[in-house]
């Protein structure tokens, strides 16, 4: 199968393997042209506490125009950290051009995690995520995202395997077709659960936790994930592809001095 000409709608640390320098790597190592339009310049990773953000709607504005004058077409864009409602509004929009012309589109809506937005994240996120799932093909937020985006309490003990799939007809109903949950404990055992649309099927996929915290390990998920589903592989193969990927990559650094840098992605491409 040919490879797929993907482009990163995303941040770009300058300090640390997260987003954009986590997933770039990845997904071409899989073979896949990718390309990369920053929606915020970050100094460092922000585990770090403190940290200097550029914003870069006003650039992002004036690169459309140039892409269309120029017929740059992409077969997927994959969004992940989106920095105002303004750039929100201008992204999705270009989503959802791209996606009548047969585009696939990814959505990551980072935001936060364990009940809580990510430091230095607003509360009007949430609404600037509602709009980037509304033009989603798939889309993955974690157990706390998922939260925010439908609405629905968060509780740290989880969901049961009934209410997982309410969760995940909640998200389909603000416009994403397919969508998953990571990080989410179904009946007590941490878990990424699913709604795949090709066949209209629900799924739960379990895993063993490492406790040990790495920024960037969502982003890494997002690019195993998205490089299985582009080289033509079913959503619940790819998802544990993923998922399993994450795992060694974890289990490979756990004893990393500086976890707050990320996981150095480049040394392992390897076992993905």
């Amino acid at each position: 199968m040919s490879k797929k000409q993907i482009l990163l709608i995303n941040d770009m640390a300058g300090y640390g393997k997260v987003a954009t320098a986590a997933m770039l790597p990845i997904l071409s190592y899989f073979g896949h042209p990718v390309y990369n339009l920053p929606t915020a310049l970050v100094s460092n990773t922000l585990d770090y506490g403190k940290f200097n953000i550029l914003e870069t709607t006003d650039y992002i504005k004036g690169v459309f125009p140039v892409w269309k004058e120029l017929g740059f077409r992409f077969d997927s864009i994959a969004t992940g950290f989106i920095a105002s409602e303004r750039q929100a509004r201008l992204v999705s929009a270009y989503c959802r051009e791209q996606a009548a012309l047969g585009t696939t589109v990814f959505v990551d809506p980072i935001m936060g995690d364990e009940g809580k937005l990510y430091n230095g994240v607003t509360p009007s996120a949430i609404n600037s995520m509602r709009e980037m799932i509304g033009v989603a093909d798939l889309c993955f937020p974690n157990f706390t995202e998922s939260c925010y985006l439908t609405d629905s309490p968060y509780r740290p003990e989880g969901v049961t395997a009934e209410e997982g799939r309410r969760l995940l007809d909640k998200l389909r109903t603000i416009g994403t077709r397919s969508a998953l949950i990571t990080s989410i404990p179904v009946d007590g055992q941490p878990s990424v659960i699913g709604y795949d649309a090709g066949g209209g099927d629900y799924f739960a996929l379990p895993y063993t936790e490492i406790p040990v915290h790495f920024p960037g390990t969502g982003d890494i998920f997002s690019a195993i994930l998205i490089g299985h589903l582009l080289g033509g592989e079913p959503l619940v193969e790819s998802t544990q592809k993923a998922m399993d990927g994450v795992y060694q990559l974890i289990d490979r650094n756990k004893e990393n001095e500086d976890k707050n840098r990320g996981i150095p992605v480049e040394k392992f491409l390897g076992i993905l």
